[in-house]
């Protein structure tokens, strides 16, 4: 065969690739094409696209803008950080309201941030909304196919038998003691550290020192004894999440948020370690979950038992089932409840008549003893305090889903293959709904509960919404009454002069560059 018969037949394939890529290209363009027609003739609006990226490179402009202009006041703790993170999602809410549609490539998006729709998701039980697919592909590495990355049936099938092991008598009973333990170590290192700096105060950076927490925590929970593995696949885990979090979330393009070749081979490498500390752990408890065990059993082993007596799952589908929900359970209980801890000290830290208001409740409440199952249940102020925290700086920015059918919310037909946004931090800051001091931490408003602090209170959405709200929201909840009820009854603190204000999007909402207190004994 000559070298120009080669030649032309090598053109014939380059040839009839590009024509394939360019068809299935222009299929989805106007796939996603048609979902914004269908968008526009029921009013909603939004930016016109360009034919290939979308919306992408307006919201690239945007973002770079919003960097440049923005003064450097790290210094300045400014509660309403969205103009920063996310500065097109509130230029296009000005431009076209609470409800407006936007593309990237060839992702169709809707952007929900009106209250009576965001009520309309809340009842929604329909399995056909449910996780954007493009979103979730890129965290299995991290969360497998386990109940915050799953959909229909199988998500259904996950929450059945994992929900009941987080409702609120079963946190109460089994996980109050052992948080409180946990956090006893805590506690004894800032009194060492108070003692070793000068005997008054110390500089602590606490964000770290609150994951130790919440992953002793959760470790203790899933592993009883064992939680040293647990540890250790904690610590992995969070390499993970920071190789992961390079990629963009919010971008649905082929070809942005790519990883090199080495970071890819990284992030394989960790999920198979991740992955063989789990089954090491199953294989050890499986044995004890098919013993009639009178002991006290810990979530791993209630959760196993479970699955294996689920009669849809076979033998392998079962600890698959364990190894993809370890997975969720570590990175939703541990990383997103130590950053909401770490929020809730920062604002204290500005505020030290909350800190003596919790620190009167705590002593009145508790009576000079560590919290337990019934006290933690009658802690108002701290739960106040909570709540606003949550509101001000949810660690979850988004709730977001894909119409995997089309869907009717309340005047919107979503057309399937929609993706829906709802920016939690905006609707949080409303002041529409929260009146004119939305943006200024004031835990009163939640004095006579959620139902009385604002205008909608299906606008309060710090755990997500609909069949979708979070299952580990109670334990969460316990969680961070305890860290504040023994850290506010042995300390006072404020914010040091090492704290910089820089809210970060890093698949939550977290203090970029730690949070730093100064902290003393009462």
């Amino acid at each position: 065969m000559d070298k120009s018969h080669i030649l032309s037949i090598s053109v014939a394939v380059v040839g009839a690739v590009w024509f394939l890529v360019h068809h299935l290209y222009n299929s989805m363009w106007f796939r996603s094409e048609r979902l914004r027609r269908k968008l526009w003739m029921q009013g909603i609006k939004g930016p016109s696209p360009s034919l290939i990226y979308g919306n992408l490179p307006e919201m690239q402009k945007i973002q770079l803008n919003a960097l440049t202009s923005t003064p450097n006041n790290a210094d300045i703790v400014a509660h309403d950080y969205t103009s920063s993170l996310f500065p097109y999602f509130v230029q296009w809410r000005k431009e076209y309201g609470p409800i407006y549609t936007y593309s990237t490539g060839t992702r169709q998006h809707l952007y929900v941030n009106q209250a009576e729709l965001v009520k309309e998701m809340n009842q929604c039980i329909s399995l056909d909304l449910g996780k954007p697919s493009y979103i979730t592909k890129r965290l299995a590495p991290m969360l497998g196919n386990g109940i915050l990355r799953s959909n229909g049936p199988l998500w259904a099938q996950q929450r059945k038998i994992i929900a009941p092991e987080f409702f609120m008598d079963k946190v109460k009973q089994v996980m109050v003691g052992l948080m409180v333990e946990s956090m006893q170590p805590l506690v004894r290192k800032w009194e060492d550290s108070i003692e070793a700096q000068s005997g008054v105060m110390a500089d602590i950076r606490v964000d770290e020192d609150l994951r130790g927490f919440t992953a002793d925590v959760i470790a203790r929970a899933c592993f009883g004894s064992s939680y040293s593995k647990g540890r250790e696949i904690f610590s992995k885990l969070r390499k993970l999440q920071t190789a992961i979090s390079k990629q963009s979330f919010l971008f649905g393009v082929p070809g942005y948020g790519l990883l090199p070749m080495k970071k890819q081979n990284e992030i394989l490498s960790l999920e198979r370690e991740i992955e063989s500390l789990i089954w090491e752990t199953v294989k050890e408890r499986e044995s004890k979950c098919k013993e009639a065990c009178s002991s006290e059993k810990d979530l791993l082993h209630l959760i196993l038992e479970g699955a294996l007596n689920d009669q849809s799952l076979g033998e392998d589908s079962s600890k698959r089932f364990i190894v993809d929900n370890c997975k969720n359970i570590y990175f939703a209980g541990h990383e997103s409840t130590a950053v909401a801890a770490s929020w809730c000290l920062m604002l204290l830290a500005l505020q030290p008549e909350w800190q003596s208001r919790v620190r009167a409740e705590v002593a009145q409440v508790c009576g000079g003893s560590l919290p337990d199952a019934d006290s933690v249940s009658r802690l108002k102020t701290v739960t106040m305090v909570i709540q606003e925290a949550l509101r001000l700086y949810p660690p979850a920015a988004f709730v977001s889903r894909e119409a995997l059918e089309e869907i009717q919310l309340g005047n919107v037909t979503i057309p399937k293959g929609t993706c829906l946004w709802t920016l939690i931090p905006t609707l949080h800051r409303d002041a529409e709904i929260w009146g004119s001091d939305a943006n200024e931490f004031k835990p009163e408003r939640f004095s006579d509960g959620v139902s009385k602090a604002c205008k909608y209170p299906q606008a309060y959405i710090p755990f997500g919404v609909g069949s979708r709200l979070c299952l580990g929201r109670n334990m969460a909840m316990v969680q961070l009454k305890i860290v504040l009820a023994l850290i506010i009854s042995k300390f006072t603190f404020s914010l040091s002069t090492k704290y910089r204000h820089s809210p970060a999007y890093r698949m939550i909402v977290e203090p970029g560059n730690g949070v730093h207190i100064l902290i003393q004994n009462i």
